[in-house]
């Protein structure tokens, strides 16, 4: 998994950094297929926004949350992502019994 960070009017420390990457192995536990995440963070005044874009096989998943805090808020997208990326999973294995012949189902 690649992971690029960038900031708009904000600094990127260290504990922002493993703040995220750590989070982000949320996402992995649930689907080893993440090629690549994108992650922007800004801050416009009091709200502090987190924009993230997740390459995985067949599909970008593209999610972000807006908080007072920039902890709170990567949380937040954080979560969001957890409940696409579930989703998306199922949708795939769903998919893909659904293609299985009528002979193998019963068994």
């Amino acid at each position: 998994m690649n992971l690029h960070l960038t900031g708009h009017h904000l600094q990127i420390t260290p504990a922002i950094r493993d703040y995220i990457a750590s989070k982000l192995a949320r996402i992995t536990h649930h689907f080893d297929h993440v090629i690549d995440v994108n992650v922007i963070l800004s801050v416009e005044k009091l709200q502090q926004k987190i924009e993230a874009s997740v390459r995985v096989r067949g599909k970008d998943i593209f999610c972000e949350s807006v908080d007072t805090d920039m902890y709170a808020a990567i949380d937040g997208l954080i979560d969001k992502l957890d409940r696409t990326i579930i989703k998306h999973k199922e949708k795939n294995l769903a998919h893909r019994h659904a293609d299985t012949p009528i002979k193998h189902q019963g068994t």
